[in-house]
């Protein structure tokens, strides 16, 4: 075996522990789960059993999780610099793991708009928590603050505009495929993603 064959083997049975804890189960509960006796997954956790391709396949499908993630190995480019998008002051990373999903940055300085005219709707939901200042965020009828380290979820079906109340507010957000897609829409269409709120200013 290899340096980096007994690297996976170690990470994969450390993973087999950690996913086990994180479901809150015994030993004796994923061994049920998985058809294996109690001192065999036992073994197989502290590396005192080889680990064998079918069992690993029913340790994936009883911790719900799929064999692929279970071996996985990639690490490398971990870091991701943003794409920034200086004409609408946002900066933005995509989501390796999801490339549907992305997260924005972005600084907001005056408040959402009183045309309801302004207000967009699309497909989608979007996530966003306010790291600085208060937000308003404007949902169909509906008013609500959300002050610093709030976050708020919603659907963007929902007529929808959000802005800063009191001073700057900055915010992140994460956005499925279809709620990038609807803001993506706004930024080439009849204004800037800023039409979502007020003024915003390029983020540092």
């Amino acid at each position: 075996m290899t340096q980096e064959d007994g690297q996976l083997d170690s990470l994969v049975r450390k993973r087999i522990r950690a996913l086990r804890v994180a479901q809150g189960w015994s030993l004796e509960e994923l061994a049920t789960r998985a058809n294996l006796s109690q001192s065999s997954l036992s073994r197989i956790e502290n590396g005192r059993r080889r680990l064998a391709l079918d069992q690993l396949v029913t340790l994936a499908r009883a911790l719900d999780t799929t064999l692929d993630q279970l071996v996985e190995n990639a690490a490398d480019d971990i870091v991701i610099s943003p794409m920034i998008d200086g004409a609408h002051g946002l900066m933005r990373w995509p989501v390796k793991g999801d490339p549907g999903m992305s997260v924005m940055r972005q600084r907001m300085t005056a408040p959402p708009p009183d045309n309801p005219a302004r207000m967009r709707a699309h497909p989608g939901r979007e996530w966003l928590v306010v790291l600085s200042g208060t937000a308003v965020l404007m949902l169909g009828h509906r008013r609500y603050r959300i002050e610093t380290n709030q976050a708020a979820e919603f659907p963007t079906m929902m007529p929808h505009a959000i802005g800063a109340e009191g001073g700057p507010c900055e915010i992140m957000g994460i956005f499925d495929r279809d709620a990038r897609r609807g803001h993506q829409k706004d930024a080439g269409g009849n204004g800037s993603e800023a039409d979502r709120g007020g003024a915003q200013e390029p983020c540092e």
